[in-house]
């Protein structure tokens, strides 16, 4: 068995460094894109590995957090248990908290997802990626829709979470490292907020509750095993950690939209489970006696951004939720990596339209982002409009699937095909994105098509570079991009389930996910 778990991380090694090379040949440059996917991981964080006595090949699991704008990576240590390793502050996220309804509603998507080598993108038109795998079972099950939802660099969001260049760098190196030491996925668990009974408590009245509730029992799961929370659907909502009932004959088959077959779950499990959630109601219930405000009205204001990049900027002060105490990264630390001058804060519209001009930051001895005017609010809200089939549709009967299936990989189920509320792009944008045609393992093509209408406008934009500005202490960079933008409608708070009250204390299985082969993943977005 070993020697069949080595000869698996082999193959999925070669399979992964040969689809680069191949895809590092249709860029403009070549070898850039095999730079960026193939860069180690930093020597500071491998020291870090070390020190909390993990492997940078062992699995690794990402949460993430709207309201505080973070990302954890957590790794699997010595002992079998997943411990913190680092957190990440978001750049850029848009849309509200609540799960994502229905393509162009421009929110990011919360919940469970699984991330395999499939959904890793080298070729990404926003340095690196990876497709979160909305919509899983669950979405599909209530008819939500939606495409191109990824983890991305760039600090910009159509639906997305977007980190600087340098971050995702690190956790792409980090991703790829845990496949290659033999894990197939990586768990991916998306929050509106970290799941405290203070947060329940600020939020009492929104029409999501009853939808976070049900998620939480996996957050739940997560924080009392420190283990990979097993995650099934059925009667449209999520179950954890369900396995076969006791004088079951088979284990439990789950569909998300029929009736729950009979399951149990481990009785420790459970017991610590119900032990934590019976705590966690009780301070809410104190909280909300003693007069715990409510959670500020978000009207006007698309996504967030980490005050530690907030408050480097132009007017970032005013764009810093002051009720949220709870961060992990200090607004006053050094900001991670660039910011694009095109970066926009997640103010109201009133606010936000001022133009700002570059000012010294007393938190930094790093230098400021530029002006924001509303052009380049414009350019940022449809930063992410194009992206290849490769992110969506899989593609099967390649050299990379052949090799994947004769080493024993499992092979992805095949998701549905979707279709989104609409053929054409959700708005037209005033920059021109060129038309990239790149071919892919199995020798498809892929085009990125131009979702531009205005041909005068994208020659000035063209012509003029992007200023990206260096929040970390390193000189001010200048880089040619460009990117689409338009403005899209505010997010609909989407219905919540109707089974919530119904379901089980506890419940799970593997979430269905894109079923993206080794040969999509290598296209162009």
């Amino acid at each position: 068995m070993i020697g069949r778990a080595h000869m698996r991380a082999m193959a999925t090694s070669a399979a992964l460094a040969a689809g680069v090379l191949l895809a590092g040949c249709n860029a403009e440059q070549m070898g850039m894109v095999g730079e960026k996917a193939t860069r180690p991981i930093p020597d500071k964080l491998l020291a870090e590995i070390e020190a909390k006595n993990m492997d940078k090949g062992s699995p690794m699991l990402v949460r993430l957090f709207k309201q505080e704008s973070e990302l954890e990576v957590w790794k699997q240590d010595r002992t079998g248990r997943y411990a913190l390793l680092k957190t990440y502050p978001i750049c850029r996220w848009s849309g509200d908290l609540g799960p994502k309804v229905k393509e162009g509603d421009r929110q990011a998507p919360e919940g469970f997802y699984s991330i395999g080598p499939g959904q890793m993108n080298p070729n990404s038109g926003y340095y690196l990626s990876f497709n979160t795998g909305f919509p899983n079972a669950y979405d599909r099950a209530w008819n939500r829709s939606g495409s191109q939802l990824m983890v991305h660099g760039d600090c910009s969001s159509r639906g997305c979470y977007a980190m600087t260049d340098e971050q995702i760098s690190e956790i792409y190196s980090l991703a790829r490292e845990s496949f290659f030491g033999g894990s197939t996925s990586f768990q991916f668990q998306a929050y509106p907020f970290r799941m405290t009974a203070e947060n329940f408590a600020r939020h009492r009245n929104n029409p999501n509750m009853a939808f976070w509730k049900m998620i939480k029992q996996g957050n739940d799961a997560f924080e009392v095993t420190k283990q990979d929370v097993k995650v099934s659907f059925c009667e449209k909502k999520y179950v954890f950690d369900a396995e076969r009932a006791p004088g079951a004959t088979r284990d439990p088959v789950f569909n998300a939209s029929a009736k729950c077959p009979a399951y149990s779950v481990p009785e420790d499990v459970a017991q610590a489970i119900q032990e934590k959630q019976r705590a966690d109601e009780l301070k809410t219930a104190q909280l909300v006696t003693r007069g715990t405000p409510i959670a500020r009205a978000r009207t006007g204001i698309d996504g967030g951004m980490h005050p530690v990049f907030a408050s480097k900027l132009p007017d970032g002060d005013a764009a810093i939720d002051k009720d949220v105490t709870d961060y992990t990264v200090s607004a006053n630390s050094s900001a991670p990596g660039t910011v694009p001058g095109y970066a926009t804060l997640p103010l109201p519209k009133a606010s936000s339209d001022a133009p700002a001009t570059a000012v010294a930051s007393s938190n930094s001895n790093a230098p400021i982002a530029g002006a924001t005017t509303p052009t380049s609010r414009a350019v940022l809200a449809n930063a992410n409009a194009s992206a290849s089939a490769s992110d969506t549709a899989p593609q099967s009967g390649g050299f990379f699937s052949k090799l994947k299936e004769s080493m024993g990989f499992r092979t992805a189920e095949a998701k549905p095909a979707e279709t989104p509320d609409s053929a054409k792009p959700e708005a037209k944008s005033p920059a021109h994105k060129p038309k990239v045609e790149a071919k892919t393992a199995s020798g498809k093509s892929t085009v990125e098509k131009s979702t531009d209408s205005a041909q005068t406008k994208a020659a000035e934009e063209k012509a003029a570079p992007t200023r990206v500005i260096a929040l970390d202490g390193k000189k001010s960079q200048t880089q040619a991009k460009s990117d689409d933008g338009s403005v899209f409608p505010q997010p609909v708070a989407p219905p919540a389930p109707t089974t919530a009250s119904a379901q089980p204390a506890l419940s799970g299985s593997a979430p269905t996910v894109s079923g993206n082969s080794f040969d999509s993943r290598w296209s162009l977005r």
